[in-house]
């Protein structure tokens, strides 16, 4: 019998774009509540402690609440897509380029937590320099970026489609996150070995899918070449994850947000002033790709070659 996956949560944005890279595979089986059932507890349980692997779309506190319910099941394993389990203990961080064993220990987990889209870029930038040395314990780091809609979910989707909605956004971008306080900063230190929270200045932009993750730095004495080198040995060998070659960065005069929406891929830009005494790193993916719905498939698989 083939594995069976049950998408906790399938119709909202995450778990839809998680559906439609499942739909045409034949190497699962694809458990599914019809959605003028999918309040039915019951079957819903059901479907839980059925599946091999259950991916939780769902948010923080209903993703607690599922894995309290399977408390007594040793057989369901869990992807949870939510920020609840991202530094919890017993949870593997779903980034498997994080490190050499990541991937291992995605494979061998019975709970993995799936990154946030801001974290997956800011930490792919950071934990290679924080682990090569070149990033000073005590260093101000910030992060800049701007996501597609896409990722505020069904209500902000609504906002920025239709104008004739009271709360419509007319906007063609927008700044939050005002009190530099954001549900991604205790992952971002986490993985990105940082000693505090970073300044993180979230936006969002009037384009459905797209990301640009930015870090800003100044190091003294480190150049451009040896952080890029850093960024391409931490990731050589990977497909999913790559680093730009600096000819290619040094040629570009703009880099779209949205090119890489609908793949599962992230690109890393090492950016560099003429006299290399300012960097800018850069990652580019997809918010939804590689930043939620790919990122989950992509650990489902690591997870299914146990």
């Amino acid at each position: 019998m083939s594995p069976r996956i049950f998408i906790d949560g399938e119709h909202g944005t995450t778990g839809l774009q998680i559906r439609a890279r499942l739909s045409e595979r034949r190497d699962i089986t694809l458990l599914s509540i019809p959605e003028a059932e999918r309040r039915n507890p019951a079957l819903r349980e059901d479907m839980l402690n059925a599946a091999d692997i259950a991916i939780l779309c769902l948010p923080d506190d209903a993703s607690r609440e599922v894995v309290a319910l399977l408390a007594g099941n040793d057989t369901t394993r869990l992807i949870d897509t939510s920020t609840a389990h991202r530094t919890a203990p017993g949870w593997v961080y779903g980034f498997a380029e994080l490190e050499r064993d990541q991937a291992a220990a995605i494979t061998a987990a019975r709970h993995v937590a799936n990154p946030g889209c801001y974290p997956t870029g800011a930490i792919a930038l950071l934990r290679p320099l924080r682990d090569a040395g070149l990033l000073p314990g005590d260093y101000p780091v910030s992060v800049n970026a701007v996501s597609g809609y896409s990722g505020g979910g069904k209500q902000m989707i609504a906002q920025m489609e239709d104008a004739s909605r009271p709360d419509a956004i007319s906007a063609p971008h927008f700044l939050y996150g005002l009190d530099l306080t954001h549900k991604h900063l205790p992952e971002m230190r986490t993985y990105g070995r940082l000693p505090r929270d970073p300044i993180f200045a979230p936006s969002v932009g009037r384009f459905p899918q797209g990301m640009l993750v930015q870090v800003p730095l100044h190091l003294d004495g480190v150049s451009a070449e040896t952080v890029h080198a850093a960024l391409a040995e931490h990731y050589d060998g990977q497909d999913i994850v790559t680093v730009a070659p600096m000819h290619e960065s040094a040629a570009l005069k703009r880099i779209d947000p949205t090119e890489l929406a609908g793949t599962d891929r992230m690109v890393l830009h090492v950016f560099a002033s003429p006299d290399g005494a300012r960097l800018n790193l850069v990652a580019l993916l997809d918010n939804l790709g590689k930043g939620a719905s790919g990122a989950a498939v992509q650990n489902m698989d690591l997870m299914l070659q146990r």
